[in-house]
């Protein structure tokens, strides 16, 4: 299938999920439109390294352990954020661990009916290319690997193209042709010299090094103030949020504890993570490949919110988003009640 037509069929699908969601709330009957109740919190996140949050939350037991015996945590994972935001719109779950643009693509898309109550992660995305390409100019006429169109680091892809004077088309045309593909397909159409180089989140990146022989040309971090830039976020529907504080807080406790772990004990969160991505996907992952993705990612409750904003305005620039107002999709009162618990510093969102 093409890649204009994914791109409708994901729209279409968004749409009609925003159109229920609007009619139920019309009729005045938000908080029944969730079957599960106060008792079940049903919960998505991705087997990657940069969802260590939630892996570690979900392997460790402290997400059921914050949320007690009264509350059912049933789990869904996913390999793209598109698919979990149908989820969520089509009330299939209630909340889900998303890339920013998702996140963004979501609460546009859906007029406010989901909102970001924290922060997962902030880095852990390169650019890797074949050794002999040293500068933007070189990949002129090449063909780069994105995870997905209009996905978080297709955004960052491209509007860094388009700072270097190269143009990018959605359709694959332009000055680099960008070919969005599953990270897995990447690697190897990397290792049999199909493309020129790719723009990935972790482990993957260190993968395109240490499997395929490319070299990084671009470390995010560099491009961000302070090396900040929001990864993950953790995202919630606004019916199920207003309806259940109560279980999100305990949610967000065991994530603060679950963030906590990852920066007290490394070693064990990393076996955590390899654990829960083995269970999830049946395949295990290099216990190297984990501890070289820990070492580029920031594991954080903080939203980033001046990150998330900025990302929205260059998809919109892009034609990737249509429009870039993302006021209101913030809702932290409930992870700061949290953090202030625990005598930990309040996150802000501007």
């Amino acid at each position: 299938m093409g890649t204009s037509r994914r791109v409708l069929r994901t729209a279409v699908a968004l749409a009609m999920a925003a159109a229920a969601i609007g009619a139920t709330t019309a009729a005045g009957s938000a908080a029944s439109a969730a079957p599960a109740g106060s008792g079940t919190l049903r919960l998505g996140y991705f087997p990657n390294v940069t969802h260590a949050t939630p892996l570690v939350g979900v392997q460790g037991g402290l997400f059921k352990a914050a949320l007690g015996p009264s509350v059912t945590l049933k789990l869904s994972t996913f390999s793209a954020g598109p698919a979990a935001v149908e989820a969520l719109l089509s009330n299939s779950i209630d909340a889900s661990y998303v890339g920013p643009n998702p996140a963004i693509n979501a609460f546009i898309q859906s007029h406010g009916a989901v909102r970001i109550v924290a922060g997962a992660a902030s880095g852990g995305a390169f650019l890797v290319v074949r050794p002999g390409i040293t500068k933007a100019a070189d990949l002129k006429g090449k063909v780069v690997a994105s995870p997905q169109l209009g996905n978080t680091q297709d955004v960052a892809l491209r509007t860094w193209l388009k700072q270097h004077g190269l143009k990018t088309s959605v359709n694959g045309g332009g000055d680099v042709s960008i070919r969005p593909e599953d990270n897995a397909v990447t690697l190897q159409a990397f290792e049999q010299h199909q493309i020129d180089g790719a723009w990935v989140p972790e482990p993957w990146a260190t993968r395109l090094v240490t499997d395929g022989g490319g070299k990084v040309l671009v470390d995010e971090r560099a491009l961000w103030p302070q090396g900040r830039f929001a990864t993950t976020e953790l995202v919630v529907r606004t019916d199920y949020l207003k309806a259940h504080a109560d279980v999100i807080q305990a949610l967000l406790e065991g994530q603060v504890d679950a963030v906590g772990l990852v920066q007290s004990d490394p070693t064990r969160a990393e076996q955590l993570v390899a654990q829960g991505i083995q269970a999830a996907t049946g395949q295990s992952l290099r216990a190297t490949l984990i501890t070289a993705s820990f070492a580029a990612i920031t594991f954080t409750n903080d939203p980033i919110g001046s990150s998330l904003r900025t990302q929205a305005q260059e998809a919109h620039q892009l034609g990737l988003l249509a429009a870039a107002r993302v006021n209101g999709i913030f809702d932290v009162r409930i992870l700061n009640r949290v953090l202030r618990a625990r005598g930990k510093p309040a996150v802000s969102t501007s």
